[in-house]
């Protein structure tokens, strides 16, 4: 498997003259940890992630005062990083040089890339474009796809179809049918979903509020036309009940 295959292809991402507080919403938003840093030509120059904001955002800056006069200092100082952290462009706390990877670029040595530096996601790059973001999590995501059982083989029938329309549809195209048949529904309601194609076999993650919800998503899966089998990675987590205040 390649980047390609794994990276998540939304990519979101934020001029360099915004906001530390703008990019924060984004990211909050996106529900994203991190997103490349473009310029006015709409050309990578860095990377912005979580850490970047909240490590050199100037939050924090000022100690523990003991004393009333100590509270109120501490007050006032932390009311002046917030301003700071408002204030503060994403040029100045951005992460760069970035470290790339072409869409083409085996699992494996993208593996090895991020032990080396330390780093837990690379953007994908096409030529000059970014068009995508490969993560730790979508490196295990496809290590369990790999490892998955799949189910067994289904008898040979014969061929109802003339051999043009039996041809089997491409492992990304797939992904984008099977996320297309999931969209919008009533019961869509995962948070951080996502769906992987390989070899026909498509691969469900996401977070959903009842066991319900989650047969429904393998339910729509299996019925797009070309997936052999749905593994569902899907975790289920109920609402927290709302307590109300007397």
């Amino acid at each position: 498997m390649i980047a390609r295959d794994v990276m998540s292809d939304s990519v979101m991402s934020v001029s360099a003259d915004a906001t530390v507080f703008e990019a924060a919403k984004v990211l909050v938003n996106a529900h994203v940890s991190a997103m490349p840093v473009v310029n006015n030509d709409g050309v990578m120059i860095g990377i912005v992630s979580e850490a970047d904001l909240i490590e050199r955002s100037g939050v924090g800056d000022a100690g523990w005062r003991g004393g009333l006069l100590g509270q109120v200092a501490d007050d006032i100082a932390s009311a002046g990083a917030y301003v700071r952290a408002k204030s503060r462009r994403v040029i100045d706390v951005m992460t760069k040089p970035v470290i790339c990877v072409e869409e083409d670029t085996p699992l494996g040595e993208i593996a090895r890339l991020m032990l080396n530096t330390g780093i837990k996601r690379v953007p994908v790059r096409r030529g000059r474009s970014v068009v995508g973001m490969v993560s730790r999590i979508d490196l295990v995501r496809a290590l369990i796809a790999q490892r998955a059982v799949a189910a067994p083989p289904l008898p040979a029938a014969a061929p109802s179809a003339p051999p043009d329309e039996l041809t089997p549809l491409s492992d990304e195209k797939l992904r984008r049918e099977i996320e297309s048949a999931v969209r919008g529904r009533s019961w869509s309601l995962a948070r951080r979903a996502d769906v992987m194609v390989q070899d026909g076999v498509a691969h469900i993650w996401g977070v959903v509020p009842s066991d319900l919800v989650r047969q429904a998503y393998c339910i729509a899966a299996e019925k797009v036309p070309g997936v052999k089998v749905v593994q569902n990675h899907m975790h289920v987590v109920p609402p927290s009940p709302v307590r109300l205040g007397l």
